[in-house]
Parts: C-alpha cells; sequence; structure tokens
C-alpha cells in the first residue's frame, strides 16, 4: 500500500452534510463550518469545508486568494475550514446572516435565498479527521476544486447527493450515512487528484511522495513503523548520502526524516487505540517502543492526552 494510502486508512475520516441551498442571482453568503451545523456531534480537531454544485454556478473566495469558479459537477473544497465567501458574481457584499434561518427538514437544514435571477443548487458538508496540523492536510491548497465532469463516479456522486438528501429530509434511517461515506469517498478522490495536477517543482508532503527517493523512503516509514530506524539507515536504503538525503526529506515533508517516523506512530498508535482490543502495552510494543511508560510519554507530548484517556474518549489536543 502506498503512503497516501496509509494515511488515509489512519487518519479515521468522518463526514456529513448539513445544508441544502438554494440560490438565486445575485446572491453573497459567508460560510464556515461551525458547531451550529453538527449539532449532533462534536467538530473534530480538523475540518475540510466543501460544496458540491448541483445545478447552477459560482465562486467561492477564502482570505485573499482569487475566486474560484465552480459549476455543476464540481466540488470546491477548503482543507482548514476558512471563512469564505459564496457569491453568484465578483464584487457583492456579503447578506446580513440574521435573516438567513435554514429550516431543518428530517435531518438536513435547507436554504434559499436571493434575487430571483439565475439558479444555483448545492449541498455543504464536512470531512473531519481527528489529527490536527497533519501533513497531509497542511499540504493542501487553502481552496480547491475538484471536477467530476467527465469522471467515471460524475453521475453516480450527482445521483446519489439528490438521493440522499431526499432521504435525510424525509427522516428515512440510514440516510445520513449514505451522505457521511460519500463525503469521505470524495475527499479521498480529491486529494488524489491533486496531487496527481501538482507541478514537477512544488514542493511538500504530496510533492514528497512522487520523489524517487522520499518516496521510497515514506514507503519504509509507513511498512515497519517499529523499526529503529535511522536517518543513516534511510538515506542508505534510497541510494543517498545521510546529508543529501535529510535535506531533501526535510525539504519536501517538512520535517526530519524521524520526526516523521515518530509522528506516525503516534498516528498508528492512536488508530489502534480506537478501533482495537490491544491493551496499551501491546501497542507500545508493536510500534518499537521498550516500554509502556516511554510510549504514554511520546502520545501524551503528540495528542496532548495519555493513551488511556484517548481510548476512554477523551479528545487530542490541537496540534
Amino acid at each position: 500500500m502506498d503512503a497516501l494510502s496509509d494515511v488515509l486508512r489512519v487518519i479515521r475520516l468522518t463526514g456529513g452534510v448539513f445544508l441544502d441551498a438554494a440560490f438565486s442571482a445575485p446572491w453573497c453568503v459567508v460560510s464556515r463550518v461551525g458547531p451550529e451545523d453538527c449539532p449532533m456531534q462534536e467538530l473534530p480537531p480538523s475540518v475540510v469545508a466543501f460544496h458540491y454544485v448541483i445545478e447552477g454556478r459560482m465562486l467561492v473566495q477564502a482570505n485573499d486568494t482569487a475566486a474560484v469558479a465552480v459549476r455543476a459537477g464540481e466540488m470546491v473544497l477548503l482543507p482548514r475550514n476558512d471563512p469564505h465567501l459564496l457569491a453568484s458574481d465578483a464584487g457583492l457584499s456579503p447578506a446580513d446572516p440574521d435573516p438567513l434561518v435554514p429550516r431543518v427538514e428530517g435531518g438536513l437544514m435547507r436554504l434559499e435565498h436571493g434575487g430571483g435571477g439565475a439558479a444555483t443548487r448545492l449541498v455543504c458538508g464536512f470531512v473531519g479527521a481527528d489529527v490536527g496540523g497533519h501533513p497531509l492536510l497542511q499540504a493542501l491548497p487553502s481552496v480547491f476544486a475538484l471536477d467530476l465532469n467527465g469522471k467515471p463516479c460524475a453521475e453516480f456522486v450527482a445521483a446519489s447527493f439528490r438521493y440522499a438528501a431526499r432521504e435525510v429530509a424525509s427522516g428515512r434511517a440510514g440516510s445520513e450515512t449514505v451522505l457521511a461515506k460519500l463525503s469521505e469517498l470524495l475527499f479521498v478522490e480529491a486529494v488524489r487528484s491533486y496531487a496527481e495536477s501538482l507541478p514537477v517543482e512544488r514542493k511538500g508532503w504530496l510533492a514528497g511522495l512522487r520523489d524517487n527517493a522520499v518516496g521510497r523512503a515514506l514507503a519504509l516509514l509507513h511498512a515497519e513503523p517499529a523499526r529503529p530506524w535511522t536517518t543513516e539507515e534511510l538515506a542508505a536504503r534510497v541510494a543517498m548520502s545521510r546529508s543529501a538525503f535529510a535535506e531533501r526529506f526535510t525539504q519536501l515533508v517538512g520535517m526530519p526524516p524521524i520526526g516523521y517516523l515518530t509522528d506516525w506512530r503516534m498516528q498508528v498508535a492512536a488508530a489502534q487505540l480506537r478501533e482495537t482490543h490491544r491493551t496499551i502495552a501491546q501497542v507500545a510494543a508493536e510500534l518499537g517502543y521498550e516500554s509502556e511508560a516511554s510510549f504514554t510519554r511520546a502520545f501524551k507530548r503528540a495528542r496532548g492526552v495519555a493513551p488511556g484517556r484517548y481510548r476512554a474518549g477523551g479528545r487530542s489536543a490541537p496540534a
């Protein structure tokens, strides 16, 4: 399994759709996923907001970045859940949020707003991860769009969103789970598509996967996280000098090789504590720690809580 698949497997994605919106031009609103959008669950440390356009088109702008045009069949993602504008055209002022009170139908909120012109319909949701500040999430741009038009999954995605939104509104059991899983699958597809589109000169964690030496080193670390790796050994395995390898790895990934190994071990440990019945001592041994105490100290430094508390339901501290 490649390093990207490894990370996506243990980050533990959770997803959901909370709003079915119908806008008519001219319109402009401020958006950001908040606790009020997910009353049935606590927001995870990392939140990726997304909007999937079912009909029409819109502009999306976050911070001082250029506006991104999104049309029917496309999905726009905001990996750090930055406040952003959604609008029918450039230069519009956002509407006063007070009158914009969605009505609730089943488990889904519905909103209608605008001046009566060209129609845009979209569904808004999020994908969450219980890891704060992971290099994967930091490597993604603040706003990017995924065009599903022409892809094999395009018709399935559009039909699934329409069907699941109707089912949620009717209160039928299981519909919210369909939307959640669809959200997670789309995030994975978006990350893969973005990684494939990166220019050769781009730096970052995703670029590290494409680098021959760094990508092989990441695969080694992911394949054997319990091994007592050293930078020298990794460099030898990818046929580079220690200094050249350490510099390239740090430049692309954003942290030294052994620092990344520790971070990866903690992610694997968190997944093991959540999803298995292994004891803390067993998890520590499987990840190469000589004692439960040394593992506990490392886990608490990384997550902000001890392994036992984490397993019992304590949330990790933001990275």
